[in-house]
């Protein structure tokens, strides 16, 4: 049951991953992976910053307390002259303390200073992998986008290969049908020629045939008679002449 469940798990996050990776866009992606290092380096930066800050803050506190001890020292100096030992004991009181807290104001200031070294080596690392990756994302992303385009360019193609294919079978079935047409058109005169079909503008091959013989026979009478009028015409000439 358990290796079922494990197997029902695995098949699920490849399908999910196969998913996830038809939909993701390198161009996006790597834009997001930039703004997160460049992210990074803000908050590094940052905290160069802060702790420039605290140090500068300890050392003003360094040089108040500096600037104390030696006016402690001549307040003593003044209360011992004038036999108050227990003034000049708390002034010498509080010049300790100022010399105390100088020392530890000191290894703050050496610690935050070993700190801002650290971080500013950091800070110059992550910038330098952030700069490279930058321009590695730029020519990847170049890259994607020529890729992209030559997809685009050869899908366009093969869909214009499938219009012209599409637009040959068409041209192939109009020609197709034209000869059909054509033979049917040739076969329907043959008929008609041989009288199979009637021919309602010169009705059958026997009606047409019959027509042909009136029209000869009628050409003939015509012919005969203009040839009669005309010798007709020259035999009245003729004795018009020799009655003269």
């Amino acid at each position: 049951m358990a290796g079922l469940l494990s197997r029902t798990s695995t098949v699920i996050k490849s399908w999910y991953s196969k998913l996830l990776g038809k939909a993701e866009d390198p161009s996006v992606t790597l834009d997001y992976s930039y703004e997160q290092q460049l992210g990074m380096l803000q908050k590094v930066k940052k905290g160069v910053a802060d702790v420039v800050t605290a140090k500068k803050r300890l050392e003003l506190q360094t040089q108040k307390l500096e600037q104390e001890v030696p006016k402690l020292e001549e307040q003593a100096r003044q209360a011992v002259a004038a036999g108050r030992e227990d003034l000049a004991r708390a002034a010498l009181e509080r010049k300790a303390f100022a010399q105390q807290q100088l020392q530890g104001l000191d290894q703050q200031i050496s610690g935050l200073e070993a700190q801002q070294d650290k971080l500013v080596a950091s800070e110059k690392r992550l910038s330098t992998k952030v700069e490279a990756f930058r321009s590695q994302k730029e020519v990847i992303k170049a890259q994607y986008s020529a890729a992209e385009a030559q997809v685009r360019i050869g899908e366009a193609a093969t869909g214009i290969g499938e219009e012209m294919a599409d637009t040959g079978l068409a041209i192939q079935r109009a020609q197709d049908k034209t000869e059909d047409m054509q033979a049917r058109a040739a076969a329907v005169d043959e008929l008609v020629e041989a009288g199979t079909l009637e021919d309602f503008s010169g009705g059958t091959q026997l009606d047409r045939e019959l027509a042909a013989l009136t029209s000869s026979s009628q050409v003939e009478a015509d012919l005969a008679r203009l040839k009669g009028e005309l010798e007709s015409g020259e035999a009245k000439k003729e004795l018009e002449e020799e009655s003269r």
